[in-house]
């Protein structure tokens, strides 16, 4: 089993920044890709950012350019930077993990191992 926990969700301004970070526990020798996902109110989960255990990642056309997923693969994190920040970038962010190895999974069928979400606001 694999443990999530995410922190650095809050409040802020649009045009503002957040870092999101998410520990891994337990077995985390068995995790390949780590993801970020997000829910709105009233929407489905999407797909936000993943990226590979060898550092390579991909991004959702809606983030690119303004946030960056990374992974220090030794202390098990994942951060999600988010930049210019937008009110429809409201929403419960959770991080994923993938143990089994596909590259750069998108789809949260592929994760088997989900955080409990922290909420990110951007007022306008």
């Amino acid at each position: 089993q694999v443990q999530l926990v995410e922190s650095g969700g809050g409040l802020v301004q649009a045009g503002g920044s957040l870092r999101l970070s998410c520990a891994a526990s337990g077995r985390t020798c068995s995790v390949y890709a780590m993801g970020w996902f997000r829910q709105a109110p009233g929407k489905e989960r999407e797909f936000v950012a993943c990226i590979s255990r060898s550092g390579i990642s991909r991004s959702a056309d809606s983030v690119k350019g303004r946030f960056t997923i990374s992974r220090d693969n030794a202390n098990n994190t994942v951060w999600l930077q988010m930049n210019s920040l937008k009110p429809d970038d409201t929403a419960v962010y959770y991080c994923a993990a993938d143990p089994r190895g596909r590259w750069l999974p998108d789809r949260q069928v592929e994760y088997d191992y989900w955080g409990q979400g922290t909420q990110v606001t951007v007022s306008s």
